[in-house]
């Protein structure tokens, strides 16, 4: 009944009442046994609550309840859903001391987690650790460690554990695939992405938009926007509808190149197929037409974003003044950077950069050095700000013990 009544709670993710319901128990002096506590952990990690979940598990030896694989592998996954890498890895460690051998979805958790993390090394040991225990690693094992080499810049050995992956008789899948291609996609390999690519329909994997993206994103790394825009192109052929991720990295590809005029082209088609450009997509095409000196068009495209409610920030701005230090257009720089403070943005040095150099083409030496002046005073202001934030209070004691 008990346990009955906690996993329908884990279910509908009331960790709280949950935890309620196991006190209440204790309480009642009614006899708490792994699962119910399980029970409570899974409603933790459902719930994102890893705090809730790890509290559960360190009191069941107070409650004189022994954890099991299941309650561990519960709190692991808490961890992992949170972004709690660490402690993911001291759970992992402390099951030998309670007597508790982790199981595939223990170690699984726990490699999720460090992928997460960006923790490829420990996602690398694992792995290796997993056969060293006899527990075989499988999809889900090798698809964790290969996004966690991806998120590491580590595409030589994303691509050695995809070989392993194939050594072992493993189905490769789209997941596996997707964190391979992107990978090499931040490695600059672009014909390795490609080739990836290519070779997935020859083993009946289907190719979905995220392997897409992945490889345009190569593309526009490696300088190769005719590739990246190929790529887009085939995805309605293929019944894959390309999202607002695939029109970035293609429009990123053409600002690579300075190509503006197909930049401004990719900007226009989302907007014909229903779907609204984002900070990217304009901060992109307005950097492509600021490569090519096209001020009007960069100007252009600031306003579309402020007509449109669309959320600008400072590369876009930076992109824009550089656009007109090249057309030597000073006043309108001056305009921009004026206008960043009206939006409530904080010109970062770019912009400040830029815009001296719009003045200095144009001799107007008293304009630069008050932008000078300007940007070394806010700096100044930056610098204070931080050093009283540092500074505990006088009222405040240092230990953040009270007194008396």
């Amino acid at each position: 009944m008990a346990t009955s009544v906690l996993s329908g709670l884990a279910s509908r993710r009331l960790a709280a009442v949950a935890s309620d319901v196991l006190s209440y128990m204790q309480d009642g002096r009614v006899e708490v046994n792994v699962f119910h506590c399980s029970a409570v952990i899974t409603a933790g990690e459902k719930a994102g609550k890893w705090q809730l979940a790890l509290s559960i598990l360190l009191l069941m030896p107070e409650m004189k309840v022994a954890p099991n694989e299941f309650s561990y592998s519960a709190a692991i996954s808490a961890c992992d859903k949170s972004g709690q890498w660490q402690q993911a890895l001291s759970l992992l460690g402390l099951m030998p001391e309670t007597k508790v051998v982790p199981n595939e979805i223990c170690y699984n958790c726990a490699l999720s987690a460090f992928a997460k993390g960006r923790q490829w090394q420990l996602a690398l040991a694992l792995l290796e650790q997993m056969t060293e225990m006899r527990v075989l690693p499988d999809k889900i094992s090798f698809s964790a460690a290969i996004s966690a080499c991806e998120k590491g810049g580590r595409w030589q050995l994303a691509l050695g554990l995809l070989s392993q992956m194939q050594e072992r008789k493993l189905v490769l899948d789209q997941i596996c695939c997707s964190a391979a291609i992107s990978a090499c996609s931040r490695g600059g390999q672009w014909q390795l992405a490609l080739e990836l690519l290519g070779a997935m329909p020859d083993m009946k994997i289907p190719i979905d938009g995220i392997c897409y993206n992945s490889a345009i994103s190569a593309c526009s790394v490696g300088g190769r926007w005719q590739l990246a825009l190929g790529l887009l192109s085939e995805m309605p052929r293929v019944r894959v509808i390309p999202d607002r991720v695939s029109y970035n990295s293609a429009i990123s590809a053409c600002e690579r190149c300075g190509n503006w005029q197909l930049a401004l082209d990719l900007l226009r088609k989302m907007s014909k197929v229903q779907m609204v450009p984002d900070t990217i997509s304009y901060n992109s095409a307005i950097s492509a037409c600021s490569m090519s000196g096209q001020w009007q068009l960069a100007l252009d495209l600031v306003r579309a974003i402020l007509a449109n409610s669309i959320s600008i920030d400072q590369i876009c701005y930076s992109a824009a003044i550089t656009a007109c230090e090249k057309g030597g257009h000073w006043p309108l720089a001056l305009g921009l950077l004026g206008q960043m403070q009206a939006v409530k943005l904080l010109p970062d040095a770019i912009c400040y950069v830029a815009a001296m150099a719009t003045c200095e083409k144009a001799a107007r030496w008293q304009l630069a050095l008050s932008v000078l002046a300007e940007m070394i005073s806010i700096c100044e202001a930056v610098v204070s700000f931080l050093g009283r934030a540092a500074t505990p209070s006088a009222s405040e004691p240092v230990t953040g013990v009270s007194s008396g």
